[in-house]
């Protein structure tokens, strides 16, 4: 069943890609554990999908951050708690076959960019910005900040953005390799649902083997990488997708894709 109406997360599908909203727009779509929670269960619900589409509610935020609020009393050991389960949801979002794409309106901060860091695609709003805010607070990164911010944007700016707490609007996101573009027409949701429908109609297979190749070869050796690379390019030809994906080439005419 499909993310209910009081969910804090909504699931929407369009043919074959699924849109997530976090959506607690008084709260600038803060992560609490039921909205955690929440996103938990909405990735187990993407189901077959080609690509997914992850935004936030309104118009001022994608995700905020953590909610701080919820945060402010909680024990060394129930903080652990909290990362820990931060960054399950995350990991199991980032592992998901296929492409997800975020659609950055407004503010990414602390868990927010977390959480858009763990996408494949990010795409920002003129209004969007970015930051792990978190020493501000007397605290560190803890939903994957650290880790992803550095082989995302390179270890030298992960650690100026990282302590110093500074926040990065769109366009220089774009320039260090947070976010891949501004849209700067339309709503970033339309430009990620177009991305989305771009990605869908190639072989889904392919899609989601490439996908699994650049998972499991980033930060490996390169051989390592080669080797896996090498591997996964041999199980595309045991697909109805490869045979489909060729005739269709040489016959001059398009695919037609079932993802098998």
């Amino acid at each position: 069943m499909d993310a209910g109406m009081d969910s804090p997360v909504r699931l929407e599908r369009l043919e074959h890609v699924v849109v997530l909203t976090i959506d607690r727009p008084k709260a600038l779509n803060a992560l609490d554990a039921a909205t955690l929670r929440a996103l938990d269960a909405a990735i187990d619900q993407v189901g077959d999908a080609r690509a997914v589409v992850l935004t936030g509610g309104g118009e001022k935020a994608f995700v905020a951050g953590a909610d701080i609020a919820a945060m402010s009393t909680l024990s060394p050991m129930e903080a652990a708690t909290f990362a820990g389960l931060g960054q399950r949801v995350f990991d199991k979002l980032e592992a998901l076959p296929m492409p997800v794409i975020a659609a950055v309106n407004g503010f990414a901060l602390g868990g927010g960019c977390e959480l858009a860091l763990a996408c494949d695609l990010v795409l920002a709003a003129p209004n969007a910005v970015f930051g792990q805010p978190e020493v501000k607070l007397g605290v560190i990164p803890g939903f994957g900040g650290t880790q992803r911010l550095v082989r995302r944007v390179g270890s030298m700016r992960a650690r100026e953005l990282v302590y110093t707490g500074r926040n990065v609007k769109a366009e220089e996101a774009v320039a260090i390799g947070l976010a891949l573009r501004v849209v700067t027409e339309g709503t970033v949701k339309d430009a990620a649902l177009a991305l989305a429908n771009q990605i869908a109609a190639q072989g889904p297979v392919a899609v989601r083997l490439a996908k699994r190749a650049i998972l499991d070869g980033d930060g490996a050796d390169l051989r390592v990488g080669l080797a896996g690379e090498r591997t996964l390019f041999g199980l595309c030809f045991a697909t109805a997708d490869q045979k489909e994906g060729m005739a269709a080439f040489l016959g001059k005419r398009a695919p037609g894709f079932t993802g098998a």
